[in-house]
């Protein structure tokens, strides 16, 4: 079960890494999506891979149990990033609006796209 846990969490890291470093507003947004998304199942792993366990109580006193922190920080963490989310989409949608690409097109120094940009 960890094998698959931490395949996971790579998987979902390499993708959002990969999308990150795209110079598109969308993917960029999909890319820390995903990074959040492997943050949370980091997260939620690291409060004890319990199988087949109640979440807190079991009977006579065994010890293993599942960690409630870990659960409740996931919880919040989903909360934030889906706001976030929300609002990196509002912000891309309106540069596309005005730029008529999604394109980031920063340009390389001494190329004077600064001084165009500084110029407008």
């Amino acid at each position: 079960m960890e094998v698959v846990v931490a395949s996971a969490v790579g998987v979902l890291t390499a993708s959002g890494i990969y999308l990150v470093l795209r110079l598109r507003a969308f993917p960029v947004i999909l890319g820390l999506a995903l990074l959040s998304y492997a943050a949370n199942v980091f997260l939620f792993a690291a409060g004890r891979l319990a199988i087949n366990m109640p979440p807190v109580l079991s009977k006579y006193g065994e010890a293993s149990y599942s960690d409630p922190l870990p659960q409740a920080l996931v919880l919040t963490a989903i909360v934030i990033s889906f706001g976030m989310t929300a609002v990196l989409v509002m912000v891309a949608l309106a540069a596309y609006l005005k730029a008529g690409s999604d394109a980031v097109n920063m340009g390389a120094p001494g190329t004077g796209a600064e001084d165009e940009e500084a110029g407008s």
